[in-house]
């Protein structure tokens, strides 16, 4: 009995688990923010690269 007693306040003040998860998180944060931008950035080259076709007046194709 006093072995599980021991285990369990082992368990208990064992911060690995919690520091893992916490780490997870802010690396999917980190992901999705680096997502939004990748697409935010892709829209503004997208429009300026249309906006300049039309003033130069030529046929452009658009970038992949």
């Amino acid at each position: 009995m006093k072995k599980l007693m021991t285990m369990t306040r082992q368990f208990r003040d064992d911060e690995n688990g919690a520091a893992m998860v916490e780490y997870s998180i802010l690396i999917g944060i980190i992901t999705a923010a680096a997502i939004a931008t990748i697409i935010a950035v892709g829209g503004y080259v997208g429009t300026a690269w249309t906006t300049l076709c039309s003033a130069l007046g030529s046929t452009c194709v658009a970038p992949t």
